[in-house]
């Protein structure tokens, strides 16, 4: 008589339960660094923008971006002449200064990089909070990433 092989049913659940308890452990740690990553990436964000406000505030006598006619992602991202009004070639004279950044950056906990001035901090409704007095630029989210 010939032996039958293949594996028992025993066998195969023991397999399925120690897939299940390594799938338990890694997955988790997948979490973690995907919000590390973004953290990472949101400082990152931070620390480019916030020079870049610096920087402007320098070249435009102690003004902060948007307390000139221009708004504070035109600002940044466009030229403007030295009262913070948008440079239109052609037109405008004096010195030129921008673009500071090419865009303004996706928060990478909303997905949105639209700049609140002045608005309501924390409440998620755009990606970044920016406070024209203070020249305090922040996260706008309401998982606590205003602090960083």
């Amino acid at each position: 008589m010939k032996a039958k092989r293949g594996f028992t049913l025993v066998e195969i659940l023991i397999v399925v339960v120690i897939l299940g308890i390594l799938a338990a452990i890694v997955i988790p740690q997948f979490t973690e660094a995907s919000t590390e990553a973004k953290t990472n990436s949101l400082m990152s964000d931070l620390q480019t923008v916030r020079s870049q406000i610096q920087l402007y505030k320098v070249q435009h006598s102690d003004d902060f971006p948007g307390s000139g006619t221009a708004s504070f992602a035109d600002s940044l991202t466009g030229y403007t002449d030295s009262a913070g009004a948008a440079w239109v070639e052609g037109t405008s004279t004096g010195t030129k200064y921008g673009p500071y950044l090419e865009r303004i950056p996706n928060n990478p906990f909303t997905g949105v990089n639209t700049v609140d001035v002045d608005g309501t901090q924390g409440d998620a409704s755009n990606g970044w909070y920016f406070n024209s007095s203070t020249g305090e630029f922040t996260a706008d989210d309401t998982a606590g990433h205003a602090a960083l």
